[in-house]
């Protein structure tokens, strides 16, 4: 039996970065996605070449403490409006020069390490306007380089990176209002059948995941562990091969999320979700499905000076498993999010920014699906806080100090529903559920980067050096009761039973240092040069990880851009993975019918040949193509290769069995992308397709120890990763249409999840991964437009909007029987169908 969550982009997803075909590749992308043919032929309205232009120069400057100015040279300028989007890099002295506008409002953005500046200007034909541009300390986050405006340019890291921005975060239909609902918008990211995020062919726990540049994992688990009110986030980026060694203890992508800036000139107050969705059943209300009601307040403490954001948000939620009776088919969700930020100007150069992250939550009948009912499923109870401050001092035109201190505490505790004994058969489960868990963590984290000044040898080089000690502890007990396995009889088969409960202690330092350089030859090209070195006490291994990557701009209107590059990335070490010879022991036995013994083994828990840190070599090479200004298009190629990697399987000896944790297990992804991004008036449609391959060992620890453990464990096997999907077509965008409404679709379709067939004892039949879902179709939609209240406070704004998912009904199911001993073998359960949401936001 097998249950797999198979959701639609619940939430926003961006294609920020679609980069583009050559010409020579754009019959190949056009080909595979319609839509980029469509929109190819697009013609480009010809009053543009009539027009006489106008010409922008200025020179990029900052403050000296006596008043005096320094320029800064080889900084970016952008030059963004709505007939035309430019760009340019200041000169030795310091100076831009935009020559034949067209006649329009624009915005120009420049931004340095730590340094940011922007101006609206009108160009006039026939007239050179001169603006200089004073470069202030940027109050956010250093990484922060998405416009709330949504317009795109070409990125010239080599980096490849998708970011989802502000407006998409708003406006994306998201079923739940999590922010890591969005990511599944970045081709090549998909929510797996664990419900998990896996991002460019990673398990969950391979990735990096951020918020505020401070790591978000659990150092128990390896996987995301925070939750955020959503209006808090500003934007949400997946960088697929971090050539930047500032990132590490990582094998594939990352994601990482900047919150809001605080105001700093005027308050202001939002509260959306006020009304409880009640829940229907045969026609009947009973009970609350859902209530979520949010408030989030900023504003000035001293106006220009200190600025604090603060977010509230319970969380009351039941998600049903309609193939389950009416009144036991939901499993609940309750928790409770806030957000507390200040943001401080401490002089001109200098600024802070500190926050604190509270998020309880409880799941109850936590992985209930077809074949789980309630009684048989566990109760999940987390417990998490995070604190963060950082501070950023400019200590030149273009040289940056970043420091920044976090701690991070997050508990879980697994629980039963029912002390019966826990019973596997063919069509369901019964009995409480057999593993019972307490887990308390913590972690302390130290950051400290520089970046300096360019300097000019062979071209410009811009240094960083940085320094990352974080020290984790995991505490916890783990006790595991008898399993018994009824066969299609509704005999006994087969029990495992279990040593004494354990208790575990592990603690952890991780040390590493980096260097980067980033190298402009000339012009055009640019190359990140970087070497990481991590230290992990668990392992008691330093390992080296040198990194390249390179941006080539083919042309001379800097609208075609070759980028790419080769990594090499070493993971950490999940706590869990270090505690494993502490868990409880294993015997398994297999009986007759009649109950007598006809065989039995006890396996050992043992690491085989010690533990070390898991690495991936990854490469991408990416062409992107700015054919207009409204369209541009990507073609992309990247492959990983992980070794190392943890993996479970039991082995017989001579005396008693073992079973092995191995680091020898390894995996590949490789992925083909073509995408294209269209801008059209107050919106962007995003569209793309993802020829890919997830390959590896199987076994996974998380998978058997994790916060919804399987309690058979057969021998590892390779084959399709749970969450491969080797084709998919993914369209969404955000538009103004007629009477205000902000239209918002997302579509999604790719191939089923593979999945593996089992007997009545457990055990795998055929070769592993061979059998498919159904392919996934869904359209979620989301409107939205302002309404005036019959109130005299114009002061007082109010949207209101509806989103429907799975818009055409389409079946999707999220449950299988794969036991080839049922008479329902194959068939398919658990699908969710059309379902509406209203929106409701009042802001002041």
């Amino acid at each position: 039996m097998s249950s797999v969550k198979n959701d639609a982009c619940d939430g926003n997803q961006s294609l920020n970065q679609p980069a583009s075909a050559s010409h020579a590749l754009l019959p190949i992308a056009a080909l595979a996605n319609p839509l980029c043919l469509l929109l190819c032929f697009t013609p480009v309205p010809a009053s543009f070449a009539e027009v006489t232009t106008g010409d922008i120069r200025g020179a990029v400057f900052t403050l000296d403490s006596d008043g005096g100015r320094s320029v800064v040279p080889g900084v970016e300028i952008r030059l963004e409006g709505a007939p035309s989007a430019m760009k340019t890099v200041t000169d030795q002295q310091g100076s831009f020069y935009f020559q034949a506008v067209p006649p329009a409002t624009y915005r120009i953005d420049v931004n340095a390490p730590g340094l940011t500046g922007s101006k609206t200007v009108t160009v006039v034909a026939g007239v050179t306007i001169d603006i200089p541009m004073e470069l202030k300390v940027e109050i956010v986050k250093e990484s922060m380089t998405v416009k709330e405006t949504g317009e795109y340019t070409i990125q010239t890291d080599s980096s490849s990176e998708s970011v989802i921005n502000r407006a998409t975060v708003l406006n994306a239909p998201n079923k739940y209002d999590r922010f890591d609902s969005l990511l599944p918008l970045v081709p090549g990211v998909v929510r797996g059948p664990d419900g998990l995020i896996n991002m460019k062919g990673a398990r969950s726990s391979q990735g990096g995941s951020l918020v505020n540049s401070a790591s978000v994992t659990d150092p128990a688990t390896g996987n995301t562990a925070i939750n955020l009110p959503i209006d808090v986030v500003e934007s949400v980026k997946v960088i697929s091969n971090p050539y930047d060694p500032e990132y590490g203890r990582l094998t594939g992508a990352v994601s990482s999320v900047e919150t809001v800036t605080g105001n700093f000139n005027a308050f202001h107050l939002s509260v959306q979700n006020l009304f409880a969705r009640l829940r229907q059943r045969d026609g009947d209300i009973i009970g609350v499905e859902s209530a979520t009601p949010r408030m989030t307040v900023t504003g000035p403490l001293i106006k220009n000076k200190i600025a604090f954001t603060q977010s509230f948000e319970y969380r009351f939620i039941r998600v049903p498993v309609e193939s389950l009776p009416q009144l036991q088919r939901d499993m609940k969700i309750e928790g409770f999010n806030s957000f507390s930020q200040v943001d401080v100007n401490l002089t001109q150069r200098q600024s802070l920014t500190a926050s604190f992250a509270l998020y309880p939550q409880k799941f109850n009948y936590f992985g209930l699906n077809t074949f789980n009912p309630q009684t048989a499923t566990p109760d999940l109870h987390q417990r998490g806080y995070m604190a963060s401050i950082q501070h950023r001092y400019a200590t030149g035109s273009d040289s940056l100090l970043l420091s920044q201190f976090s701690y991070k505490r997050f508990d879980a505790d697994v629980t039963a529903n029912s002390n019966d004994p826990y019973h596997l058969l063919v069509e369901t489960t019964t009995g409480g559920f057999f593993d019972r868990q307490n887990r308390d963590t913590y972690r302390t984290e130290w950051q400290e980067t520089y970046q300096f000044g360019a300097r000019d040898f062979f071209g410009s080089h811009q240094f960083k050096l940085g320094l990352d000690f974080a020290h984790s502890d995991y505490d916890g007990r783990v006790d595991l009761l008898p399993v018994t396995i009824l066969g299609v009889s509704d005999l006994p088969i087969r029990q495992i039973n279990f040593g004494p409960p354990s208790r575990l202690g592990v603690s952890q330092n991780e040390t590493a240092w980096f260097l980067a350089d980033r190298w402009t030859p000339f012009q055009r090209l640019t190359l990140d040069l970087g070497v990481r070195f991590d230290r992990d006490s668990i392992t008691e291994s330093t390992n080296t990880a040198p990194r390249v990557g390179f941006a080539l701009m083919l042309t001379k209107d800097a609208r075609t851009l070759l980028k790419g590059g080769v990594g090499l990335f070493y993971d950490r070490v999940p706590l869990n993975v270090a505690s494993f010879p502490s868990l409880p022991n294993r015997t398994v036995v297999d009986l007759a019918s009649t109950g007598q013994i006809l065989d039995f083994e006890l396996y050992v828990n043992t690491i085989t040949a010690g533990l070390r840190n898991p690495r991936s070599v990854g490469w991408n090479l990416e062409l992107d193509r700015q054919l207009t200004s409204a369209l541009t298009v990507r073609a992309s190629v990247q492959q990983r290769n992980t070794d190392r990697d943890f993996f479970l399987t039991p082995e017989v000896g001579s005396s008693h069995g073992i079973l092995s944790l191995s680091n020898g297990g390894s995996s590949i992804y490789h992925e083909f992308q073509i995408a294209g991004l269209y801008k059209i008036r107050g919106g962007t449609l995003n569209a793309s397709y993802v020829r890919s391959k997830a390959y590896g060992d199987l076994n996974d620890f998380n998978q058997f120890f994790g916060n919804n453990a399987v309690a058979v464990i057969e021998p590892n096997g390779r084959g399709r990763l749970p969450f491969d999907a080797p084709n998919r077509f993914l369209f969404w965008g955000q538009f103004n249409a007629p009477l205000k409404l902000t239209v918002s679709p997302v579509f999604d379709l790719h191939t089923g999840f593979p999945y593996s067939v089992v007997d009545q004892a457990r055990d795998f039949v055929g070769p592993r991964s061979s059998q498919r879902f159904p392919q996934f179709n869904s359209l979620d939609l989301q409107v939205t437009r302002p309404v005036k209240l019959p109130i005299p406070h114009k002061e007082i704004k109010a949207r209101i909007g509806v989103s429907v998912y799975n818009l055409f009904n389409h079946f999707n199911p999220r449950d299988v029987q794969n036991d080839l001993d049922s008479d329902r073998f194959a068939s398919l359960f658990n699908g969710v169908g059309r379902t509406f949401r209203g929106k409701f936001i009042l802001e002041f």
